[in-house]
């Protein structure tokens, strides 16, 4: 029999900016999107690291994240 000692998933998310809407209202709501995604992982109890946040010369976000895999431990992951 084998069980999860521990699990994690590494996720790039690169939140982009919606076509045909103004630039910085675009910008705004790639911000919002960012946020609420950091709220969701929050509000589920997920374990997370950011380990890196970028943001590009057009206004949009990359997110390099790891975070819990769906309620494993994390073991020694986010240390």
């Amino acid at each position: 029999m084998k069980r999860v000692k521990a699990a994690c998933i590494c996720q790039t998310l690169h939140f982009m900016l919606k076509d045909g809407e103004d630039h910085l209202y675009a910008v705004k709501q790639v911000k919002d999107e960012v946020e609420k995604y950091k709220r969701d992982l929050e509000r589920n109890h997920t374990q997370y690291k950011i380990v890196e946040q970028t943001e590009q010369p057009d206004g949009s976000i990359i997110v390099k994240v790891i975070k819990q895999y769906n309620s494993a431990p994390v073991g020694d992951y986010l240390n």
